[in-house]
């Protein structure tokens, strides 16, 4: 009877180490859910910013769309300072400019002052992808990178929204810096996606 319950005890604290061994390792495995929160909102935000970059690299402009806010639509700013009266364009408005060729408003040059009157790709080309940002010299995430002499209203204007930013130092040599670029673009949710509410083109300014 006796080796009788020292077996039951053997076998009972073998399948308890067992067990315990088993949870161990599901726990080792099983990530962070705080992780999992953090990266999660960062990763989506810099895959969306990804499928911008490359569909306005390669001029797809039919993705890029795919990325405005469809409520709020995009606000474009040329430079560092927001002008929050500018009309925010949604993605039809935005594809059927292209299409019609318009001529658009797109806020006042640095310098002269005078409005920036050009078609929709003109713009992108001189005011959102000046250069190949996809591969920028530096990029941050809800930090700035380009300071220039222009007010930056950026988290004034969207306040707690996340911003991602795209950065070269400059081109040229003899220019010592001042043909720096940057582009940034401010996401905001819509139910369970991140979308561009704004592109922000800035450098350095008169």
């Amino acid at each position: 009877m006796r080796c009788l319950l020292i077996a039951l005890a053997a076998v009972l604290l073998f399948i308890g180490c067992n067990q315990t061994k088993q949870d161990e390792q599901s726990e080792s495995k099983a990530p962070s859910k705080t992780l999992i929160q953090k990266k999660t909102t960062k990763d989506s935000i810099e895959a969306v910013a990804l499928k911008a970059l490359t569909a306005l690299k390669t001029k797809d402009y039919n993705t890029f769309a795919l990325c405005f806010h469809p409520i709020d639509g995009v606000r474009f700013s040329p430079y560092g300072f927001i002008d929050p009266t500018h009309k925010q364009v949604l993605a039809k408005d935005f594809l059927e400019a292209i299409d019609r060729n318009w001529i658009l408003t797109w806020g006042h040059f640095d310098g002269s002052g005078e409005a920036i009157k050009i078609r929709v790709k003109p713009y992108i080309e001189r005011f959102v992808y000046n250069a190949d940002y996809l591969n920028a010299e530096k990029k941050s995430y809800d930090s700035f990178i380009g300071q220039g002499n222009t007010i930056n209203n950026l988290k004034e204007t969207y306040p707690q929204l996340h911003f991602t930013e795209y950065y070269f130092s400059g081109f040229d040599d003899k220019y010592k810096g001042l043909d720096w670029t940057s582009l940034r673009f401010v996401f905001k949710k819509h139910e369970s996606t991140y979308y561009l509410v704004a592109v922000i083109h800035d450098q350095w300014t008169i």
